[in-house]
């Protein structure tokens, strides 16, 4: 749900409560899920004893065989961590994950003032189908520097860009593959996102 301004409080604005939260996040998973649809066999090669149901389920199972998931921290890790259960669940398949710092391979100012995390990713990466999820995406240039890095690591067959939140602003040519909702807002302001608290929220934070 979408405040009033009265919520307004210190530069802070409730953009969604817990329950619209909730839906978003659920409809941005689901997409993703649904990412792995491969063409149905027909003839004397289609499964004939399987329903069509389930035969759709196991061919969106058989996509995910090969697929990573890479969160860049800090926004993208809870999110990379559901997406990884969600699948596990609907599908039995246990993708690996890991999680990038970018930092070093920023470029702009912003790299010299965060401090530096570890990039963790303990597993090969060649021609495997990278998931690459962010909680927002504006600018575009976070995404570029983790792709960079990505490719230090070895050359993925295909990646995929996730993100809960497009708040626009991009200055590269960078489009999400997923987004779980857009929200316009300007350089000035700036979109958190809250799914780790008992009650998940998406705010928006006007820079003063």
């Amino acid at each position: 749900m979408v405040s009033s301004g009265n919520c307004k409080k210190s530069g802070k604005i409730l953009l969604f409560n817990d329950s619209a939260t909730n839906n978003i996040l659920n409809a941005f998973i689901r997409s993703i899920l649904n990412l792995k649809i491969v063409k149905p066999q027909t003839g004397a090669a289609a499964p004939k004893a399987e329903s069509a149901s389930t035969h759709l389920r196991l061919q969106k199972a058989a996509g995910f065989s090969n697929t990573i998931i890479i969160g860049i921290k800090e926004g993208g890790v809870p999110f990379a961590g559901l997406i990884k259960k969600d699948i596990k669940s609907r599908f039995k398949i246990d993708c690996k994950i890991g999680y990038i710092d970018m930092t070093l391979y920023r470029d702009d100012p912003f790299s010299i003032k965060k401090p530096v995390k570890s990039t963790e990713l303990p597993f090969d990466i060649e021609d495997k189908d990278v998931i690459l999820v962010d909680d927002v995406i504006s600018s575009g240039r976070t995404v570029r520097a983790a792709i960079d890095e990505i490719f230090d690591f070895g050359r993925p067959k295909s990646i995929k860009l996730a993100v809960l939140i497009d708040k626009g602003g991009r200055e590269l040519p960078i489009c999400p593959d997923f987004v779980g909702k857009k929200i316009k807002a300007g350089k000035d302001e700036i979109i958190h996102v809250d799914i780790l608290s008992k009650e998940k929220h998406i705010d928006k934070i006007i820079k003063k």
